[in-house]
């Protein structure tokens, strides 16, 4: 049976209790890191998450030995540079079937992290896409995930200013905008260009896990409807 709503919840919540296991393990040894950061290095924190995406696959009848959730399997030849290390890789047969990345956004420095993350977003997709058209990444286009969750405190819910810019105006649409509603915008047109096949956008906090979902075409049931149809699509075709 394919991971539930309840299975989410289920995920961030141990997404949360794993930082703050990081942040508490960062302090006994008197790390010098500040902030977030302390758990950000720690590793491992969206493990429950990669888990629930990959069980898509298992329950269909991938087996274990081709889903990579860290070390070799999940690096990718890229087009413009040599490989890329995905959060979550899915290889069967020399079909590339899944490819997924997962990245958090957290405080103080909302901004800088934001332009980062979607900077990231757009390259790793641009490189790998442009892989498969030179046919590194073997006979069928790749499936590509981005799961994106943005903590929900006062510096991401705040309303934002003009962008600034001296040449030109930025894009009316992002005026007025708070982090959250932004990346809204962002995963959007993530999809909309063809970067990504699903992508599923989560606000949470470790007071209140919840998750939320700020758009209904980036929730969890598009996310897995679209899972489904690529697990769907390649077994028209054989696989696994």
């Amino acid at each position: 049976m394919a991971p539930s709503r309840s299975d989410l919840e289920l995920a961030v919540a141990a997404y949360w209790k794993a930082k703050k296991a990081q942040r508490a393990a960062a302090e006994a040894i008197r790390s010098t890191a500040e902030g977030t950061s302390k758990a950000v290095r720690g590793g491992g924190h969206f493990n429950p998450v990669v888990n629930l995406i990959a069980r898509f696959f298992t329950d269909a009848g991938y087996p274990v030995e081709s889903i990579g959730a860290g070390g070799a399997q999940t690096v990718l030849p890229g087009f413009f540079r040599p490989t890329k290390a995905w959060d979550l890789v899915v290889v069967h047969q020399g079909v590339l079937v899944a490819a997924v990345e997962l990245k958090a956004l957290g405080g103080p420095s909302f901004g800088n992290n934001y332009n980062n993350r979607v900077e990231e977003a757009l390259g790793n997709s641009s490189d790998l896409l442009r892989a498969n058209v030179e046919h590194l990444v073997g006979p069928e286009k790749p499936w590509l995930g981005y799961f994106f969750m943005m903590d929900d405190q006062e510096g991401s819910r705040r309303p934002g200013g003009r962008p600034r810019g001296k040449s030109f105006d930025a894009e009316s649409i992002w005026r007025g905008r708070s982090y959250q509603d932004r990346f809204s915008v962002t995963g959007q047109r993530l999809i909309d260009e063809g970067l990504y096949d699903a992508v599923c956008y989560l606000t949470s906090s470790p007071q209140s896990p919840g998750p939320r979902e700020p758009s209904k075409a980036l929730d969890w049931r598009h996310f897995s409807a679209s899972v489904k149809a690529r697990v769907q699509y390649l077994a028209e075709l054989g696989y696994p």
